[in-house]
């Protein structure tokens, strides 16, 4: 009954895809609201060279860092993240996933499992800062440096790193031999400097979920066997030498070993990962804007057509996401068959190749918005990681609509299914969890995904979905090339909006308070009609209000609160708005009359669009009874 009342409601289009204003916070000398703030970032630039052996699944890489403390603080130390010692029998991976009672299916057992040829290790040869070697200590996945000379602020120091690597059998995003068949995904795939900022050095243990690095340049030289295709971040500066589709030339120069280097370059970014298969179909297609789109897959006739139909898709998502948030901003991105699953790079993503066609699309729709939400706006996934899947799976929602043709009232209706299944199970953890230390996988996936869309999808019921979208513009042109922190995003949801918004920031991102607002009595008084609504919850929320009356005629009221200051515009044109008095937060029940007689109402609902997200949506609505039946 309510979902076709709220069809019923819904004659306007509540997502406008149409360009606005792209703002841009400036003073007068054209300083973005990040500098005008002081804002800093480090930058580290690698130059990477691997000699990959095939037989032995490993490689040997030399790499030269030179790292520039931006900031106001004197190093000491640095730290690199050694990610491939996880994949190791009794790591910290290892034992985490053994003590959750939802363990990771594509690790539980399979890492105690692993035999000596099959476990990742990153073995240190040499490592020198300024040609002069450091001492260092390893734990687990972490290595501490001891700097032979403090970095001071405004400097920079050179690291020289000299390694052995083994290429774990793929168990989780990176590695050898994945279920489908490609010999080498690799991810996390060299020593790499841990992120510092205002709060210090950033370096988490790998435990097998997201990651936070440093922005900088890279110039890799990966050297592999003739016979393999290369998939990589950045541009392949040697194309006559390596052809295969990189150029119109197949003058691949192999070495006395019978292998090629591929040299590939990439600036600005923060990670850099690759994947080889001698089996791999190399498309490349025209995107907007003159992006070069990238799609790698293997000679297997079952997947061809899927992959074939997939790239016209990629190339109207990516459209549509330049206009929703901002233009991308790289002259490339791949597709890359490879990981496990979906899980979004520098420049591309890697996905599962062999699955139905709409998963794939799905996928891949949802890694492509990571482009923006992680790798153009680089927010620390390990610490809020709400930031990126959620509002990448937010801008995947709109897609499903306006690329893929599919229509519902509430675009984001699942996520508030799986909300409220969390919430029933008492699983429900607030957002500010680190990604690692979620209770269970359960928490993390509804709460990352699902609570983290439902961050923007609330900020639409109140400041309304126009203002969102001019939020998520602004966000992303001061933020673009920069770690933004939550408070960031919402200062600017905040200037847009004319809103106060801590409240809600703090109840949706600090806790687990939940709505839950009820209909608890209609009456009639005096030929009016009084409505008692209650707040059964903690979290306050402004209400719309729709009453339908038994002639057809409908009105909307709308009960601003208090703690917001603020009121959105109407989100329904076609009905007489009423604007009612405040709801003072700490009163947890509002009364308010209609000038019409109880028995003239068909129904009352709160919230008749679904935006609001209340645990218990069945006491938000009312049905007028039958004389006989009252």
């Amino acid at each position: 009954m309510k979902k076709a009342i709220i069809i019923l409601l819904l004659s306007f289009t509540f997502f406008s895809c149409k360009t606005t204003q792209n703002i841009t916070s400036t003073n007068k000398k054209g300083l973005t609201e990040p500098e005008k703030r002081g804002y800093w970032q480090q930058k580290v630039d690698y130059k990477i060279t691997a000699d990959l052996d095939t037989l032995k699944n490993q490689y040997k890489g030399k790499i030269k860092l030179t790292y520039y403390n931006h900031s106001k603080d004197t190093l000491n130390k640095a730290y690199f993240h050694l990610y491939w010692n996880a994949f190791q029998p009794g790591s910290a991976m290892d034992w985490r996933n053994r003590w959750l009672e939802d363990p990771d299916r594509e690790l539980d057992k399979r890492i105690q499992a692993l035999k000596p040829d099959e476990i990742g290790f990153v073995k240190i040869h040499r490592l020198e800062q300024n040609e002069k070697p450091v001492t260092y200590t390893i734990v687990g996945t972490v290595m501490e440096v001891n700097l032979d000379k403090p970095l001071l602020p405004g400097e920079s120091t050179v690291f020289d790193i000299d390694y052995l690597t083994q290429i774990p059998l793929l168990l989780r995003r990176s590695g050898r031999d994945n279920k489908e068949g490609i010999d080498y995904s690799m991810a996390q795939w060299y020593p790499q400097i841990a992120e510092y900022d205002l709060q210090g050095w950033h370096t988490d243990p790998y435990i097998g979920r997201e990651f936070y690095n440093v922005w900088g340049d890279f110039d890799v030289q990966l050297k592999v066997p003739e016979n393999y295709m290369v998939a990589a971040t950045g541009d392949l500066v040697n194309a006559e030498e390596i052809g295969k589709g990189y150029s119109g030339t197949k003058t691949s120069k192999t070495d006395s070993e019978g292998k090629i280097t591929w040299h590939f370059k990439a600036k600005n970014v923060h990670d850099f990962v690759w994947a080889a298969d001698p089996d791999y179909i190399h498309d490349v297609i025209d995107g907007p804007d003159g992006v070069k789109l990238h799609f790698f897959y293997q000679n297997d006739p079952s997947i061809i057509e899927n992959w074939k139909k997939l790239q016209p898709v990629v190339v109207k998502t990516m459209a549509f996401y330049n206009e929703k948030i901002g233009k991308y901003p790289y002259k490339k991105y791949n597709i890359i068959q490879a990981g496990d699953g979906g899980m979004e790079y520098a420049m591309g993503t890697f996905v599962y190749g062999n699955k139905p066609y709409n998963s794939l699309r799905g996928t891949v729709q949802h890694e492509l918005g990571h482009a923006w939400f992680q790798f153009t706006l680089a927010t620390n996934e390990a610490q809020y990681p709400w930031m990126d899947e959620g509002f990448t799976s937010y801008i995947q929602d709109l897609a499903n609509v306006y690329v893929n043709g599919k229509i519902s009232p509430n675009p984001f209706s699942r996520s508030y299914s799986g909300y409220r299944y969390l919430v029933k199970m008492g699983k429900d953890e607030p957002l500010s969890t680190f990604a690692d230390h979620y209770h269970t996988n359960l928490a993390y996936w509804i709460g990352a995904y699902d609570k983290g869309k439902m961050v923007l999808s609330q900020l639409g019921y109140i400041m309304g979905f126009d203002k969102l979208d001019e939020t998520l513009k602004e966000y992303y042109s001061n933020w673009k090339m920069k770690h933004p922190q939550p408070d960031d995003f919402f200062k600017i949801a905040q200037k847009v909006s004319g809103m106060d918004l801590r409240v809600f920031k703090n109840d949706w991102i600090e806790t687990t308070h939940h709505t839950d607002y009820a209909i608890e009595e209609v009456k009639e008084s005096d030929g009016k009609t009084v409505i008692t609504i209650k707040r059964l919850e903690d979290m306050v929320m402004p209400l719309d209000i729709v009453v339908k009356y038994k002639d057809g005629s409908q009105e909307s009221f709308y009960i601003p609160l208090d703690v917001v200051r603020g009121q959105k515009a109407n989100p329904f044109p076609e009905m007489k708005r009423n604007i009612l008095p405040v709801w003072k937060w700490a009163i947890p029940q509002y009364t308010f009359a209609i000038n019409k007689k109880k028995s003239e109402i068909d129904y009352i609902v709160i919230d008749p669009l679904g935006f609001m997200a209340d645990i218990n949506p069945e006491n938000n609505f009312y049905k007028q009874q039958n004389a006989t039946n009252q």
